[in-house]
């Protein structure tokens, strides 16, 4: 049995929990994702929103809500799951591997307002040079969009994280 079985076990145990907690959750529960997306987002549109109780944060200009589908969530488990059975590996000891849980779940959470306010803004961005031309495909454009820019950070973030652990072991190794 591999040394980090049990803490593989553990980081997919709470995947599910939290998969699980996310078909529960309404868009309050999410703010915490939400909130600090819609300022990445105010800034980089320079629009403003507003918070709307249980719907979520409404571009008027825009005519688009930030909701409870546009938070990222999905990509911040999968960003935590990447990154923790990608640092364990590099972790010796007990407490090294435990502090992997906290650091990845950290990175996961920044990484995941950048990514998604990036998604969001890439969105915007093409459906609005789209609408006249694909009026009808505009859903399909939506997703595309999504899954593209996902897929694309996390193979990146993937690569970064393999780069520097690496390089920080050769480092560790030469001491």
């Amino acid at each position: 049995m591999n040394k980090n079985t049990p803490y593989y076990v553990i980081a997919i145990g709470l995947f599910i929990l939290l998969k699980f907690a996310y078909t529960v959750a309404g868009t309050n529960n999410l703010v915490f994702l939400l909130k600090p997306t819609n300022l990445l987002l105010e800034l980089w549109m320079g629009s403003t929103s507003v918070y709307l109780k249980q719907s979520g944060y409404f571009f008027e200009q825009l005519n688009i809500v930030i909701d409870k589908s546009c938070s990222g969530y999905n990509f911040l488990l999968l960003c935590f799951l990447m990154l923790i059975f990608q640092t364990l590996k590099y972790a010796h000891t007990d407490w090294q591997k435990i502090s992997m849980f906290f650091l990845s779940s950290i990175g996961a959470y920044f990484i995941s307002i950048f990514v998604n306010s990036s998604r969001i803004y890439a969105s915007i961005i093409i459906q609005n040079q789209t609408s006249l031309l694909f009026s009808k495909q505009q859903g399909i454009i939506h997703e595309a969009i999504g899954i593209i820019t996902n897929l694309s950070f996390l193979i990146l973030i993937y690569l970064i994280t393999e780069k520097a652990l690496t390089k920080i072991q050769g480092h560790a190794e030469l001491t």
